[in-house]
């Protein structure tokens, strides 16, 4: 009978490679272009001035609103197709987006509180002589106050 054993010498520095492949360097953080911030802001001020959250914004994309706080900070840059559709959902131009074109839409659109903008929506669904005196409430306190 005949017996025969293979035995497998490995070099020295294989067990060092083997461990360079498992340990990758961490990925350096990523820091937004000043022109993403400037663009981040923008988006920010017009989502602002529509009385809108992110989380409302991004239902209207049909997007993840996670995303909408990425494009506002900066860390995404926004591709063209989105672009169009946010212009339509806040009601302007991709000129303004990207502020290629002066605009007074601060001046149409001032900032406006949500929570007053949510209370808004119910007015219209009192009855006209409920609007009435809800309307005439709000300009019997407006000329105490100005």
């Amino acid at each position: 009978m005949f017996c025969m054993s293979i035995v497998l010498i490995r070099p020295s520095h294989h067990a060092d490679v083997a461990k360079k492949k498992t340990a990758a360097p961490a990925p350096p953080p990523v820091v937004p272009e000043p022109d993403d911030a400037r663009f981040g802001q923008r988006l920010k001020a017009l989502r602002k001035r529509r009385g809108l959250s992110q989380v409302e914004l991004a239902q209207r994309l049909g997007i993840h609103a996670s995303l909408i706080s990425q494009y506002e900070c900066g860390y995404l840059r926004l591709h063209g197709a989105l672009l169009v559709r946010l212009a339509q959902a806040l009601q302007t131009t991709p000129d303004e987006i990207l502020g290629t074109e002066a605009t007074t839409a601060a001046e149409e659109f001032p900032v406006i509180d949500r929570r007053f903008l949510r209370r808004l929506k119910h007015v219209d669904k009192l009855s006209r002589h409920q609007q009435r005196l809800l309307l005439g409430t709000i300009d019997a306190f407006l000329s105490k106050v100005s």
